[in-house]
Parts: C-alpha cells; structure tokens; sequence
C-alpha cells in the first residue's frame, strides 16, 4: 500500500504546476507566506477532490463538486475539513448547545432536579418515573406534590430548553435579550418633525407622514404641530410618534377611545414600533438587521430572566443545590471539577441512573479542556466566539469521533491561543494523528511547525510570485534550505523584532476599577504614544478590558452612542486623545457582493479610470455590477446563479450568458493596461498596484493594502469569505486613509490573526510609523515578535476564565521577560 497522497500537476489560481508527496498518517504542515497558495494546495484540490472521489464512490452524483485544476491525485482518503468560516451566527446557538453538553445537562436536571412546590414552597424530590426521555415537543404529564396535592408538571428534557416552548422564557422567546428603542439616536429633539427629527425617514417619507400624525392627533382631540421640535412636544404627542396610535404606551392616555379604522385617518403605526417590526420581519436579513441597530435599536438583557433565556420554573430546578443557569455559567475547568463530584454526592437510588449521563458528561467537558477552551462557559454565544475558539470546539468534537483513515485539513487553530497553551493544542493534533489519519494543517506559528512530522513551505511570495514549493522535509530539513522564508525563521537565521524603546509615556489612558467579567477590579494604566501590547492566556480578560470596557466607554465619549460600557468606575486621559478606532475581527459585511475593492474604496476611482478610457460612451455607473446599465443581467452582476435542486440545497453555476464575467459585452471591451474590468476585480492587490501605479487615488488605497500584509489579496473577493484577520486588515487599511482628528489611539484584536512571520514584520512596520506619527496603538496579542517590538507589555493571567482576571506584569518587553509568575 502507498503511504503517501501524490499530488501531481496543481495548477489552481496561483499553484505552479506543483508536484508532491505528503506522507500519510502523520501530522503536516503547511506554511509560507499569506496569499503563497497554502489554502489553494490544501482546502481547494486536496479536501475537495477528497470530498469528490469518496461521493464517486459511493455511486452519488459528483457533479455540483468541481474537479479542481489537477493532473491527478491518488492515496487520498475520505476528507474533513475546519476552516475558519464555521461560526453558527444564531443567536439562539450557544457553547452547550454546539458541544451537546447542554443537552446532557438538560437530561441530568430532568432525571433528578428538585424544584419548589408552587402551592406550598415545599422541595419536590425527583421522581424516577418522570418522563425524561419523552419527545422533547410531547406536553409533559402532572403529577401531585408529595406534600399538599398541588399538580405540577412532570420534568421532561424540553422543560430546560430555551428553544422550546416550555422551558423558554417568555419574554425574550428564549433568546436572553429583548430590542428596545433607542430614542436619542432615533430622533432629533432639537428638530420638528417637516424638518426631518426622525433619523431614518427620507424627504418624501416625511411629507407623507405629516398628516396622517395630524389626522391622528385630531382623532383623539388634540393637535400635533410638525414644525415644533420635539423636545416640545408633550407626554400625548410624543408617545404617538414614537410608539404609534396601537401601542400601550400612547393608548394609556386614551384607554376608551378606539384607533383610527385606517391610515388616512390617523392609524399612525410609531417610529420605533414600525422599526421594531421590520426588524423581526428581516429575521434572515442579518445585513438590515444591523442596519436597524445602527439607526436606532438596542440589544439589552430580558428584564424577566436576566438573560438567563429559561423560564422561571426552569430556573428554580436545582441538582445538588446548583441550578442549571449556575451550571451554565461556570467555566468548563470548574464544570468538569462539579460533575468529578457528583458521585459522592448522589444517593444509593440515584447514581444508577445518572451515572452514564455523567460519564458521557466528563468525556465530553474533557476533551474540550484537552484543545484548550476550559475558560469557556456553555452559555456564551457562538456567534462571540473568535475563530480559533470555533475551531477548536470542533476539534474537541472531532477527538471523540473515533473516526481513522480520515484526511483532517485545518486552518490555524492555533488562532487565539496564548504560547503557553500551544503544547497543549499540538497534543491534541498528534492525538488524531495516532489513531490513523493525516492531519494536515495550514499554520505559520514556529512551536507547531517544529512539533510536525512533515513541513511544506509554499511561496517564495504571494500571489503571482507564490504557489511552488519551496522546501518540504523534516522541520530541521526545512530550517537547512536555503531561500526558505519558513527556514530562515525556524533556524534562527532571519533577525527578529526588537522593542524600539520608548518605555513608559508621559500621558495615558488610565482605566480604573474593571471588574467586568472575569477582571479582578484592575487598575490599568496604557501609555499613550506607544505601540503597547495586552497578553495572557486565552480567557484572562483581554477582550474584556480592551472591547467591553474601553471600546464601549469610547464610544460613549466621542460619539454618544453605543452600549452602556462594562463595570468600571472611570476612564482617565480622555483629553489627550482626539478619537479612538476599534479594529475588531467581526465581518466586513455578510452580503456576498461586498468585497475588498467597495470596502476600502478603491473601486470607485477605479470605475472612474475605465470611464475616462471609454471616451465618454459609457460612466463609471456601467462598470458597477451592483447597479443595472453595465451588468449582465442575466446573473444580475454576480457572476453566477443559482439552481433550486428538489430535496438538495441549492447549487451555483457560472453564468452562460457572461460566463462568470459579470459584465456586459461592451463593458468588459474597455481595457486599461490590457485589463478589462472583471480581470481588475480577479486581480491582487499587489498586481493591480502595478497596473494602476500612476493613478494616485488608486495606489495610495491598494498601497495600505500591500503594507498590512494584504497584497495576496483579489480585488474581488467577497466579504463573507474573508477571516478574521484578513477582515482586521482590511478595517486598519481603510482607517489609514482617514484624515486623523488629532491623536488617534488604535485598538486592534490580534492584527497577525494568519500572518507569516515575514508579514508580521511588515504589519509592525505599518503600526511603528502610527506610532512615529504620534497616534497610540493598543493590540491584543500572543505573537511572540509583536511583543518584542512592543514599547509595553501589560500581561493578565495568571490562567484563565475565573482564575484570570489579573495583572501579572506590566512594564517594557526585557522587564516582564525577567519577571517570576508569568508565562
């Protein structure tokens, strides 16, 4: 039998024609620089043609799976893959759910819970009858209370689900959080209403509006004057405009008159409550959605469960006097210690049969400790989960499959992880490797790439200059190969960052007293004109100090708006800053034609550029593919279009009409450089800089783009597909083309999120001269060479989740490195 998967002939998007062999059964890796073509080698022709082969084989229809670009591949088995676009973005999804722990727990609760009797108050002891294993929909049964003959209802699984209607709260549906109006971003109080108060309404909107409030107002017997501003306005005229002639908050003043019979007669529906109702209306819309809480709504807590999401009776049930929401807000470190427990714990009666939900319990709680997120608790909410975390959550799931002879491709699961938890992740991949699959991974951190059996370096550059290999072997084979950018850093021989020696400055943000979270009532001083980096393991309340507490307080400070900051008691130095800007990992955009070019506002020049070339004959509006004129419309500008399968998602094809061009014949004839429009949008970043370098509104944007490590990057790429770091990135080019306002202080969230060593130098480049401009930049961070060249270390630990919270160290890179206590 081959022991190897032979690749031969790759030559999709940038591969070279590339040849190799990947020993199997052992753990790979794959490496070079960002945009070299790693994702191309191992997701787009190893997983899918992996994918493709085992469906052939099962005599399925292969053919909405594509061959990749490829003279052949043998030795492939079966394929799994974990990439970084896996995030359930539901608000209704969560850590326990995703993991399925949250459902043992349930059965746990309903086999033994005591709750309060609600006649006498009096504990119900468990009765072993109860239906815990009835259909989850199915009405639970009554029984009476032991003690005074009260009926209540039997404990069932569904009792404890917050997506079922009898263990959800009834308030928030189970979601934990309601939408409320925010009315000081949803009008104007210093404007009338004809003058446009409501923030959201067009002119045309408005003037129709205006009467039919008057006709309402005149309904009940009093006047609404449009032209007064509606900080004058009274109790009566402001509920109608705001929550609308059928609301509870306008109809207490007129309990016994009924509402108007129709629009014209003043069935005014309210500002707020027209918004409200839109929003639950564009449920699947999440890109209007958004939309709607920018323009005026707010996410707050369920006043009824606390954003517990249960019911009350749900909430009342406890095992061992530990209530399930207590359960669920434990970190899993703590949770596995409670279940380790539980035996001493339970009666002779009930540990028969609890005993193999428990046990089934710790297996699973276990292995998520093992790929380190035992700082996580089961309640948070997928959709906060960075990348890694997701990632890894899988992984955990992936350990307990049993499954051998499988291909695992990974992407990064090192994204997230402290240096000090990467042993423990690496343990885990070499867990999947011994019980018989390949595990390939695409990684650039050094402790993982020396632990491989098997390095393939990809480059030597990105894009065009990348897709060859440039050594493969042994990690110390790898670090022997001349002209090796992986090499050089894996022997030592490329120069590492050093810390340019600011220390301490003599201005700063000083935040005092955080206790969100985890956070232990920190007082936390941040130099200001400095490059300063927050570390600690993954869990010790980074995000918390930085996203929760300074971002929100910011936001509050130079914009009035935003959430209500976490607990702290202040925020010191504001007035040596003249804005702050916040460059998170959250998506660009979920709409599919939003891409690199429209994000960061280099298209449009662009557009402009073909315009000029066509001589008048045709505008830049023609070389949009968002608007009618140039577009196909067969595909309406995207390229593609989607075919319904009966019983099967639905596949996209490539447009027959401008094969996947986008454009319309005469559009794509205008050429500039000898490229029309739709090999611009194909183009990267780096290549388009060189077809566009004498226009300066061009290059100046694509010019960031390069300096940030995105050169790999295509014009056209769609939003949703970028990662978390690629969607930083471009965020930080975009806001480096702003005019700054003063002093700027940058917060970033882990900018080197997918960046090879050699592009971090880079990045660090970029943020240095921030820096020399007199701007302060603030990241979290487990790179290792960023906290080198960084002027401050702030380190929280000493582990994390409720053992966190803490400032271990904090000082210039050579003092926390000689400082005891801290990883």
């Amino acid at each position: 039998m081959d022991d190897f998967i032979r690749v031969t002939g790759a030559r999709l998007h940038n591969l070279r024609n590339v040849s190799l062999s990947l020993p199997k059964n052992k753990l790979v890796v794959l490496t070079g620089l960002s945009g070299s073509g790693k994702s191309t080698l191992a997701f787009d022709t190893l997983h899918r043609e992996g994918q493709r082969q085992y469906l052939e084989s099962l005599g399925m229809v292969t053919g909405f799976v594509s061959k990749p670009a490829v003279d052949s591949i043998t030795g492939l088995s079966p394929s799994i893959s974990v990439d970084q676009h896996l995030t359930n973005r539901s608000p209704r999804s969560t850590v326990g759910t995703v993991t399925e722990v949250f459902t043992y727990l349930r059965l746990l609760w309903s086999r033994i819970g005591v709750r309060p009797c609600p006649g006498c108050g009096k504990d119900i002891p468990p009765s072993h009858a109860d239906g815990a294993e009835a259909d989850e929909d199915a009405e639970p049964g009554q029984r009476p209370c032991p003690h005074c003959g009260t009926p209540v209802p039997e404990l069932v699984m569904g009792s404890f689900s917050f997506n079922k209607p009898g263990g959800a709260c009834p308030a928030c549906t189970g979601l934990g959080e309601v939408i409320r109006p925010d009315v000081r971003r949803l009008v104007d109080d210093g404007k009338s209403v004809a003058q446009g108060a409501v923030n959201g309404w067009n002119a045309k909107f408005t003037d129709w509006s205006l009467p039919v409030l008057r006709a309402a107002a005149g309904h009940y017997g009093f006047t609404f004057d449009t032209d007064a501003p509606l900080g004058e306005l009274d109790d009566r005229q402001r509920d109608l405009l705001l929550h609308g002639v059928e609301s509870p908050e306008f109809r207490r003043h007129f309990p016994d008159t009924d509402p108007p019979a129709t629009v014209a007669a003043g069935r005014f529906e309210g500002v707020a409550t027209a918004l409200l109702r839109r929003y639950n209306d564009r449920a699947d819309d999440p890109e209007y959605r958004e939309r709607a809480e920018r323009q005026g709504l707010v996410k707050q807590p369920c006043g009824e469960c606390g954003g517990t999401r249960l019911s009350a009776a749900a909430r009342a049930v406890t095992v061992h006097g530990l209530t399930l929401v207590e359960a669920t807000r434990l970190p899993l470190t703590d949770l596995a210690d409670w279940l380790g427990g539980l035996r001493e714990r339970s009666g002779g009666e009930e540990w028969p049969l609890v005993e193999p939900v428990v046990a089934d319990l710790v297996e699973r709680v276990r292995r998520l400790l093992d790929v380190g997120v035992g700082y996580l608790t089961l309640g948070q909410a997928t959709p906060s989960l960075s990348a890694g975390e997701t990632q890894r959550l899988r992984l955990a799931a992936l350990l307990g499959s049993g499954l051998t002879g499988v291909l695992y491709v990974l992407d990064e699961p090192t994204i997230g992880l402290h240096p000090s938890d990467t042993a423990r992740l690496v343990d885990v991949l070499r867990r999947l490797r011994d019980l018989g699959n390949t595990v390939l991974v695409i990684e650039h951190d050094l402790d993982v790439l020396k632990a491989a059996d098997h390095v393939v370096d990809v480059g030597p550059g990105a894009g065009r200059d990348g897709g060859r290999i440039v050594a493969e072997g042994t990690p110390e084979e790898v670090a022997r190969t001349a002209g090796s950018p992986t090499g050089a850093y894996l022997s030592g021989r490329a120069a590492q960052p050093v810390s340019r020696g600011r220390g301490d400055g003599a201005t700063a943000l000083v935040i005092r007293g955080a206790r969100a979270h985890n956070l232990k009532n920190l007082t936390v001083r941040i130099p200001l004109g400095r490059l300063v980096t927050v570390t600690g393991p993954s869990g010790s309340g980074k995000s918390t100090l930085l996203l929760d507490i300074l971002d929100r307080a910011a936001r509050r400070r130079f914009h009035g708006a935003g959430e209500q900051p976490g607990e702290h008691d202040g925020i010191d130095g504001w007035e040596h800053l003249g804005k702050i800007v916040t460059v998170d990992q959250e998506p660009v955009s979920r709409m599919p034609r939003s891409n690199a070019a429209t994000y960061v506002e280099v298209f449009t020049p662009i557009r402009e550029v073909f315009a000029a070339r066509s001589k008048g004959a045709l505008t830049a509006g023609h070389f949009s593919f968002n608007t009618a004129g140039g577009r196909c419309e067969r595909c309406e500008g995207a390229g593609v279009l989607s075919v319904h399968m009966h019983f099967l998602p639905a596949v996209e094809v490539r447009c027959p009409s401008c094969r996947g061009r986008r454009f319309r014949p005469e559009v794509l004839g205008v050429r500039y450089e000898g490229y029309d429009i739709a090999q611009v949008l194909a183009a990267t970043v780096d290549e388009a800089l060189e077809v566009f370098r004498e226009v300066p509104a061009v290059a100046a944007r694509l010019r960031r783009m390069a300096d940030v490590g995105l050169g790999y990057l295509p014009l056209g790429q769609p939003a949703p597909t970028l990662s978390g770091g690629e969607a930083q990135r471009l965020k930080l080019a975009r806001e480096l083309g702003r005019r700054a306002a003063g002093r700027t202080l940058y917060v970033l969230d882990e900018p080197t999120t997918g960046l090879h060593a050699a592009d971090t130098a880079r990045l660090l480049g970029v943020l240095q001269r921030l820096v020399d401009a007199g701007h302060s930049v603030v990241t979290i961070e487990h790179n290792v060479d960023v906290m080198r060249a960084s002027d401050w270390l702030i380190d929280l630990g000493p582990v994390g989740g409720s053992g966190g919270g803490r400032v271990m160290a904090e000082g210039a890179p050579g003092k926390v490195l000689h400082h005891g206590g801290t990883h």
